[in-house]
């Protein structure tokens, strides 16, 4: 588990692997303590967002054994969430940490 933290939001909580691909997308190392700085934030919100449209442009090959999509979040029977929903609470800190001028930082 992974605890992001900013002064301008609460915690957001990743579980492992969800936090390994996310700091993976945005270029830092998930096993040490690290920031994301106010001047880093805009290339990491948009390396999320290119990574979700990527991830959404491929084509869903478990969807023919029983996943299903509800709206534009697809969600899948086995209960996993898409890479659009992990990221999306990670977007707004972002978002919201870099109107209010303050880093995100985890492990400390």
């Amino acid at each position: 588990m992974l605890k992001l933290k900013s002064r301008a939001t609460a915690e957001v909580i990743l579980l492992d692997s969800s936090a390994l691909q996310i700091l993976h997308i945005i270029g830092k190392d998930p096993e040490a303590p690290g920031v994301i700085t106010v001047a880093q934030i805009p290339d990491a919100v948009a390396a999320l967002r290119k990574a979700v449209e990527e991830h959404d442009a491929q084509p869903d090959v478990s969807e023919s054994i029983g996943d299903h999509h509800e709206g534009e979040q697809h969600v899948h029977s086995d209960g996993n969430i898409s890479l659009r929903q992990r990221v999306a609470p990670v977007i707004d800190m972002l978002n919201r940490s870099l109107a209010e001028r303050y880093d995100v930082v985890w492990g400390v």
